[in-house]
């Protein structure tokens, strides 16, 4: 074990720690719900664009991500660029209305937003189980891809580096809520910057130049420097169904649209989707880039997802190594820890206080009560979520893909077309939830031949469908008044 690796993680995972115990102090100030769910709405504009990319950039973008570059070559970098524009996407559809909406029904969660445009129990607790089962995946991902690396660069085993990852990230979340999430985002945000530029700079100097890494992949496979990858897996059909998986369908991942809800105003907004989008570019090309390059540093390796943290310790000196390993490690930790506090809000708020003893929201006790709940819950789903962690798959972007992909299902059309389309009913709401899920878990475990088009394709605009008969099935009749700047 390398203690020049060691001191820079230890000394970072430190810094989080201080910055979620400095957040402690906003709890005690106004509603505890509030504060710990969105942060009491403050986000400027440069907080939104790091914590909306940094949740983006997970550990799929840093393991498994360059792990599948690194298995499939330069084409898999085109792939990931089409991830560009997510960030502004997100924000530029959702983001005022949902905002403006979130205010004037005091919603706190995702799930308050859809009970405040349906009125339909029913919506709220479908939709409340389908993303705790997605999120129960993602963070399955998220766990497994913390381990790898710690066991990658300190040496200790898989088990040792789960137990210290989920105890981390835990701790801090619990801690500090929502603003301890947004703050550490933040400076997560400009480690990965850091260390993605660092890493790129290592390689290509190990390499010799760019050009002679391009020859050595080409030596190894010759499809490795083609934009279809070998065996043609990079088809076109994949390439834009892909594009509706990782980027147009971002829009309906919960982690990322509350972030909608929680910034302090308009120039605030404006200024999120601007940054966020540079942010979300620097990140998707470099890490994918150094991920495929990586092939020519390190040819063979056990299982592609350990290419990120074999290629810092390889190409950089240990000093620097450990202060950039930051970098993933901080990827992983920014997903994780907003999926948490997502599903502690699920649990905590949109089924037990509204559905199961909805008195304690109203109790003069409540605000005593709730942090202790709050914790409890989120120590329990992170408990589960590290015991399934145990036994991780070979290559993690797989299930990522399959729990996105979920969440998708369920809340992208509810969403968008919940804002912006008067006639949409709970009916229409409920049936694209079930059409699209079911749609999306038969084509994803059945894998019938579709040309190369992602199962996404298909299951949203069987979703969509769905949504629109619903609706005009069983109109509701609600009133959508009209929303100002």
């Amino acid at each position: 074990m390398n203690s020049q690796l060691i001191i820079p993680i230890v000394l970072y995972l430190a810094a989080v720690f201080a910055m979620a115990l400095y957040t402690r102090r906003f709890q005690s100030k106004g509603n505890f719900l509030t504060e710990y769910l969105v942060g009491g709405r403050s986000m400027g504009g440069f907080v939104l664009a790091m914590t909306l990319a940094a949740t983006y950039a997970s550990a799929s973008t840093f393991i498994g991500g360059p792990g599948a570059a690194y298995k499939m070559g330069l084409g898999w970098v085109l792939l990931a660029m089409i991830q560009l524009p997510a960030a502004w996407l997100t924000l530029g559809v959702l983001g005022k209305k949902f905002a403006i909406e979130a205010r004037r029904h005091n919603a706190l969660t995702l799930n308050d937003i859809l009970y405040a445009r349906y009125k339909n129990r029913g919506v709220v607790i479908f939709a409340s189980l389908s993303l705790l089962i997605a999120f129960f995946g993602t963070m399955v991902v998220q766990f497994v891809g913390g381990a790898r690396l710690l066991q990658t660069v300190t040496g200790l085993s898989y088990m040792h580096g789960l137990m210290i990852f989920a105890i981390t990230v835990g701790l801090y979340t619990t801690i500090g809520g929502f603003r301890a999430v947004v703050m550490t985002d933040t400076l997560q945000g400009l480690m990965m910057i850091i260390g993605t530029i660092a890493l790129l700079v290592g390689i290509v100097h190990a390499g010799g130049s760019i050009g002679a890494l391009v020859t050595k992949l080409h030596d190894i496979d010759p499809a490795l420097i083609t934009p279809y990858g070998p065996n043609h897996f990079l088809s076109q059909p994949f390439m834009l169904s892909f594009w509706i998986l990782v980027c147009f369908g971002v829009i309906g991942l919960p982690h990322a649209a509350v972030r909608c809800m929680s910034y302090k105003d308009s120039n605030s907004l404006h200024k999120g989707m601007v940054l966020s989008t540079i942010m979300v570019a620097l990140l998707m090309f470099g890490m994918h880039l150094a991920g495929a390059l990586g092939r020519a540093i390190v040819p063979d390796i056990a299982s592609p997802d350990q290419i990120m943290p074999t290629l810092m310790v390889t190409v950089l000196p240990p000093v620097v190594a450990g202060v950039f390993l930051a970098g993933p490690m901080a990827a992983i930790m920014s997903t994780i820890d907003s999926q948490l506090i997502q599903a502690s809000a699920t649990l905590l708020k949109d089924l037990y206080i509204n559905y199961i003893n909805p008195s304690i929201a109203t109790n003069e006790h409540a605000e005593k009560r709730l942090p202790k709940l709050s914790l409890w819950v989120t120590g329990i789903f992170s408990a589960l979520v590290f015991i399934a962690a145990m036994n991780p798959p070979d290559m993690i972007i797989w299930l990522n893909l399959l729990a996105f992909g979920s969440l998708q299902a369920v809340f992208l059309w509810p969403l968008v077309l919940g804002l912006y389309w008067k006639k949409a009913s709970a009916t229409g709401a409920f049936a694209s939830m079930i059409v699209g899920l079911s749609s999306y878990i038969i084509l994803s475990f059945s894998k019938p031949d579709m040309n190369g088009v992602h199962a996404i394709v298909p299951t949203l605009l069987l979703g969509l469908i769905a949504f629109v008969i619903g609706s005009y099935v069983k109109p509701t009749k609600v009133e959508t008044p009209q929303l100002s700047d």
